[in-house]
């Protein structure tokens, strides 16, 4: 084949007038979603677009709350696929009522007076939920009449007035168009956490979901009480201002743990308010006690949330996911930092003056931390330099290209690191990784049991402050490396008690890696069933076998099934009949590099480790992992499940 110059194929791409394209402002949302929403998804993370659709709507809701119009919302979700949202605030008015769902830059939060200090994008937020559902729904109640919009994919097809008794308000129904969000699916624990957030931040709302009521009398005081998974040192310090509210106790928990909030948007990734709350509460701390205390030492343990109103905010992403505005307000006001110190300076200091038992509590767990810090102060520089020097070539840690950390790459959200114990394991699963995504840390045989033990065995034990430089969270994790840890050990009970402890570890030094979502454990399948497909009686299991192919995987002589449970492997036994051969696996050592690829890939099953507010931290570890208790004796006894192997087990 004669060889191509690359200057001839540019050329032969032609440039006219019909490259030029105008969409629609439907269009441009469906054909740019990323530019709206942020990810897509399909419901399993809460940044999933999915859950930005039915803020945006709530959004909107709320606003009218906060105009002191309609104290009552109600959110209901159908077979985890469908929305509706109805508020009783004064309804959008009818006769903009289709540019205000389907014209981008239309809206009534430009008017400051209408909506001083809004949530909501300007002109953006619910032409996106339009735009992005196969089905899009909205009534306006108003004066006596409602008016009935119905879109599909963002193209209006219906358009009725009626007359109505039905209160004022507003009533949006939408659902996610599957073929842009596809296999997606709501999370009811995403939803309910997302509508609390919302009624800790407006005292007197009631929120209902599905039939369920949700409000909260206390504010950020009771987000605190419901997410603490620590006792408090001290009753939670809880004080309000004009546009700011905020809450904070310390714990015996290492690092600290901000929620943040603006307008009632939840700054998952802080901003200007945060970092400026953080300066602040220490800095009134230090002067307080009129001690020359490091920062450090005094946010260590400190659990707190601050929520702020500011007009016309600026985020730094379309997702509002952190705050970027440095005024309270546009054209010059005062500045967040000076706004949010002047209040701490003021509000704190008054409080410890007042209360001095919380003050004299404060101190103590200030100077504990000191002392724990200064006592590791040698031992973390020899660890450090040791991190160094196995970074430049870290024999547990076999990395990936594409890290967390990489802020402007992709594929960021999909890096993630297999915790492993043994060569064969590790061996196995690095053969079969994504060189891109999936990196692997080994451990050498059981960890430590690290309960109880201050964080100084994090720098003296090899292996923790290997996988600690691993994973870049020594400082918080704002540099965390892997947005996925995964827990990667055999189904027996060794493998059980190894997950137990890397749990453990990461549970006693650096439990917001788990409150944050970022620890699994691995499902591997327990068996392996397969047939000849000459064998096999049903034909439409063998098309459906096939039809998982890729394009890359050819026809073979057998039928495989992997089974990650007795029941799914009866099944497997009933559909590759007759007489299927069937394989257990004890350890992931036993499986294939060949066949690992199919448990790590896209199908990978993954359990996340989760904290709720009933999980008391302490508590579960002291159960698990402290002396052995008669308790625990009797627990184990009782729990104890004798498995036998059945005669189809042993072909």
């Amino acid at each position: 084949m004669p060889e191509t110059n690359e200057n001839e194929l540019i050329q032969t791409v032609e440039y006219t007038d019909d490259n030029i394209r105008h969409l629609s402002d439907m269009e441009h949302v469906r054909t740019r979603p990323g530019m709206y929403i942020g990810r897509l998804g399909d419901g399993s993370l809460p940044e999933d677009g999915i859950y930005v659709l039915l803020k945006e709507v709530i959004d909107n809701s709320i606003d009218e709350f906060k105009m002191n119009a309609g104290k009552r919302i109600e959110v209901d979700i159908i077979d985890n696929l469908r929305v509706s949202v109805r508020d009783y605030g004064r309804g959008i008015p009818q006769g903009k009522l289709v540019e205000a769902v389907s014209v981008l830059n239309t809206g009534g939060k430009y008017d400051s007076k209408a909506f001083k200090k809004s949530v909501g994008l300007n002109g953006v937020g619910v032409k996106a939920v339009n735009a992005l559902s196969s089905r899009f729904e909205v009534h306006s109640y108003r004066d006596g009449k409602v008016r009935k919009l119905t879109f599909q994919r963002g193209n209006l097809i219906d358009d009725v007035t009626e007359d109505t008794d039905d209160e004022h308000g507003t009533y949006i129904f939408f659902e996610p168009d599957n073929t842009l969000f596809l296999t997606y699916s709501f999370h009811d624990d995403y939803v309910e956490t997302m509508l609390r957030n919302y009624t800790y931040l407006n005292t007197g709302l009631t929120i209902m979901h599905n039939g369920h009521r949700i409000l909260s009398r206390n504010g950020l005081a009771d987000l605190l009480n419901d997410t603490m998974t620590n006792d408090g040192l001290y009753p939670i310090i809880h004080m309000k201002g004009e546009d700011i509210e905020i809450a904070f106790t310390h714990t015996n928990q290492y690092g600290e743990e901000y929620h943040s909030f603006v307008n009632g948007q939840h700054t998952t990734q802080g901003g200007t308010h945060q970092t400026a709350f953080k300066e602040h509460i220490a800095k009134t701390i230090k002067e307080f006690f009129g001690k020359n205390y490091e920062y450090a030492d005094i946010r260590n343990g400190l659990v707190a949330a601050i929520a702020i109103n500011v007009e016309e905010p600026m985020f730094e992403s379309q997702t509002k996911i952190k705050l970027g505005s440095l005024t309270m307000s546009p054209g010059g006001g005062v500045s967040i930092n000076k706004y949010v110190g002047d209040f701490i300076k003021t509000e704190v200091d008054n409080y410890l003056h007042i209360h001095t038992d919380v003050a004299e509590v404060m101190q103590q767990k200030i100077q504990e931390s000191e002392k724990e810090r200064k006592a590791m102060a040698g031992v973390t520089k020899l660890a450090r330099e040791r991190a160094k020097k196995a970074n430049l070539h870290n024999r547990k840690l076999r990395d990936c290209r594409i890290h967390y950390s990489d802020a402007k790459n992709d594929r960021k959200e999909e890096s993630s690191i297999f915790i492993t114990e043994g060569d064969s394991a590790s061996g196995s699963i690095t053969k079969s990784r994504d060189v891109n995504t999936q990196a692997v840390f080994s451990l050498r045989g059981k960890p430590l049991n690290s309960f109880g033990l201050t964080k100084k065995v994090v720098y003296e034990n090899e292996e923790f402050n290997l996988l600690q430089a691993a994973l870049d969270i020594e400082d918080g994790l704002d540099t965390l490396r892997y947005n996925k840890v995964i827990v990667a050990t055999d189904a027996d009970v060794d493998g059980m008690h190894i997950r137990l402890l890397i749990i453990t570890f990461f549970l006693q030094f650096f439990p917001d890696l788990i409150k944050k979502g970022h620890v699994y454990v691995l499902q591997t399948p327990l068996f392996r069933v397969r047939n000849k497909r000459s064998k096999i009686k049903d034909k439409a299991v063998i098309a459906e076998a096939d039809s998982k192919l890729t394009k890359s995987e050819k026809k073979k002589d057998f039928v495989v099934r992997y089974c990650y449970s007795d029941e799914e492997k009866q099944k497997a036994i009933h559909d590759l009949g007759p007489d299927p051969e069937i394989t257990r696996f004890k350890g992931l050592g036993e499986i294939s590099p060949e066949e690992f690829a199919h448990f790590i890939g896209p199908e990978m099953r993954l359990e996340q480790v989760t904290l709720h507010k009933t999980d008391q931290v302490q508590k579960l570890l002291e159960y698990y992992m402290g002396k052995n208790t008669m308790e625990r004796q009797n627990f184990i006894i009782d729990n104890l499940v004798v498995e036998e192997d059945l005669p189809e087990d042993m072909q």
